[in-house]
């Protein structure tokens, strides 16, 4: 059902945005794409054996910010959601005043976004900032080698992840720059949750990512990533831990445990990617506000957000 006009609604019009949630299935309840590896205590990861040492530090290329002008940071410390389909604008509108959200992402790029994103423009963006949302840019592409999601069938080739994630990255700058969201704006890269303990599969994410924010840099942008804390976000932990580099500036994580907050997370040091978080605590809810409903993940943000012209 769309919303094409909210003065033509009355006043107990219902807007619901479906299908389902943004992510699909619950980080905690996929089964044994998302089965908990043993966790000792807050913060511990087990080092991870196959993770390489990386090239070493990036060094800039002909063209790229310079080192000694940092990016523009735009940054949002709140609530936040996400809906699987850019919101009507009427929506927003009213949202905007009568919910407690601050923050909505968008599914800016990727081959294999879950929903249409027909209102997602030019237009749409300069629109929702002027009501005074900040906007949470979100690529959806290859998903990991072992993943069971049906849905998302394309897959990161092992011999060709850092590539890949560089080709990618590539993609999302581009439509980021078509929507009007400048250098320093972060790109999140979704990875849904897979099977752990595969060493093959884990170290493809971890290149890919690699790949995904090497080129995200040099283009002058933040690299952004999504997974759910038992997989995508348990290796990228790994990866920092044994000094692998580059690394996402932000992290999004998923654990459904309703706790809107960015610390104290099992598995997530308190040192790795402080005030550089996202949240997502609690998934396909359906949500209303001044009359109007919206099928949401809700987030809990401190950090990265998009900016710039």
């Amino acid at each position: 059902m769309r919303l094409s006009s909210l003065a033509a609604l009355p006043a107990a019009a219902v807007l619901v945005m479906l299908p389902g949630t943004a992510h699909g299935l619950a980080p905690d309840a996929r089964g044994p794409a998302t089965r908990p590896a043993p966790v000792a205590g807050p913060g511990f990861v087990p080092s991870l054996p196959w993770l390489p040492t990386g090239p070493g530090p990036e060094q800039p290329r002909p063209g790229a910010p310079s080192p000694d002008e940092p990016l523009p940071e735009y940054r949002f410390e709140g609530a936040g959601f996400d809906a699987c389909s850019a919101p009507p604008l009427e929506a927003l509108s009213v949202w905007r005043t009568a919910s407690p959200y601050g923050a909505v992402n968008i599914y800016s790029s990727g081959g294999q976004r879950g929903c249409k994103q027909d209102r997602l423009t030019p237009q749409w963006v300069a629109a929702v900032r002027a009501m005074g949302w900040e906007l949470v840019p979100t690529h959806v592409g290859l998903q990991a080698p072992c993943a069971e999601r049906a849905d998302k069938p394309l897959r990161i080739d092992p011999g060709r992840a850092d590539e890949q994630g560089e080709q990618e990255a590539g993609d999302a700058v581009a439509a980021l720059q078509a929507l009007g969201l400048g250098q320093g704006s972060p790109v999140y890269l979704d990875m849904e949750g897979y099977p752990t303990g595969d060493e093959v599969c884990s170290r493809a994410v971890v290149d890919f990512t690699a790949g995904w924010t090497r080129a995200l840099h040099e283009a002058g942008y933040r690299s952004g990533f999504y997974s759910s804390m038992n997989s995508g976000v348990a290796d990228i932990v790994a990866a920092a831990q044994d000094g692998r580099s580059p690394l996402p500036d932000a992290l999004w994580y998923a654990r459904w445990d309703g706790k809107a907050t960015t610390t104290g997370q099992a598995g997530l040091p308190e040192d790795l990617w402080a005030g550089q978080r996202i949240h997502q605590y609690r998934g396909s809810a359906n949500e209303t506000y001044g009359g109007v409903t919206l099928n949401i993940d809700r987030d809990q943000i401190d950090g990265p957000v998009a900016g710039g012209s």
